[in-house]
């Protein structure tokens, strides 16, 4: 028995018990679809239809089966329909880390949801290390980061450009947009990053190569724990411009310069090299590759 002879029965049952108009409905001949009811009824060892007079009709057997056929082929139909459209709708799992899940997945989400409804995006915000293992695990389609990856299995495409921010309190006596010398920026407690974090790790390498070895007073996961602190006087800090946009519209903050220092990183899209993905999620990426273009900057109020 196979759904063929589900669909060919139920043609029959409702055509009103008639062969051959069940056979035009399927674009079948008249024997064809005969032998099927037969197959049917040998399978199972029950006569689905009998026949008074000129006539067919339907058995109380067939009946029984009528309302199972109609649920199998209607469940049917919804897989047959729902695998076949997997590739543009199903679910996206991404992972971003934490500076991008911060400032940009959100905006992200929202955007990609109001092209695509039917499309289920699930969301991990983690540190870089743990968003690679799920990667190799084949837990997530793609993920978003600013760091370096470190298996050679998996592969980073740039997607954006982003700039970090030196801040610093307006009780410093500075002003905002000021440029100050290396010796004076040395002199400043500074507050930055975890290790391990890809703002850290652009921070690091900037600083390596001018010579100058960070010792941080403050040191955390959080780019807002950062801002708050130099809000309340601790020290300098360094944080992408998007986390600073607010305070410093609010003059909260000052951004100052730094003689011979450019703070710059790329965001990327990273994927395991064998991974297949679906349109849904090549739709995804591309809405984030174009995202700078497509959407004016949001900073969140």
């Amino acid at each position: 028995m196979t759904i063929r002879h589900l669909k060919i029965f139920l043609a029959v049952y409702k055509n009103h018990c008639n062969v051959t108009r069940a056979a035009e409905s399927l674009s079948m001949s008249q024997p064809a679809v005969s032998l099927a009811i037969r197959e049917l009824e040998e399978y199972y060892g029950v006569k689905l239809f009998e026949r008074l007079g000129k006539r067919l009709q339907i058995t109380q057997a067939g009946i029984m089966l009528s309302e199972y056929a109609v649920s199998i082929s209607d469940l049917f139909e919804s897989m047959e329909e729902n695998v076949r459209d997997w590739e543009k709708g199903g679910r996206i799992r991404i992972g971003a880390s934490l500076t991008i899940g911060t400032q940009l997945m959100p905006e992200y989400v929202r955007a990609f949801q109001v092209r695509y409804p039917g499309t289920d995006v699930r969301v991990k915000v983690e540190p870089q290390e743990y968003l690679e293992e799920k990667l190799l695990n084949s837990e997530l389609d793609f993920a978003l980061m600013e760091g370096a990856v470190q298996s050679p299995i998996l592969e980073a495409e740039q997607y954006m450009t982003d700039h970090l921010t030196v801040i610093c309190s307006p009780d410093t006596g500075l002003r905002n947009g000021q440029m100050i010398s290396m010796d004076e920026f040395r002199r400043m407690p500074l507050l930055l990053r975890e290790k391990g974090s890809g703002t850290r790790e652009a921070v690091d390498h900037v600083l390596t190569a001018a010579g100058y070895t960070p010792d941080p007073v403050w040191e955390t996961f959080s780019s807002e724990s950062l801002t708050c602190a130099v809000i309340c006087g601790i020290g300098t800090a360094i944080i992408p411009y998007r986390m600073a946009a607010i305070p410093l519209r609010r003059k909260q903050v000052v951004e100052i310069h730094v003689e011979g220092l450019v703070f710059a990183r790329y965001y990327s899209i990273v994927r395991h090299r064998k991974k297949h993905l679906t349109e849904s999620a090549k739709e995804f990426m591309d809405l984030c590759r174009n995202y700078e273009m497509d959407y004016p900057t949001i900073y969140f109020t």
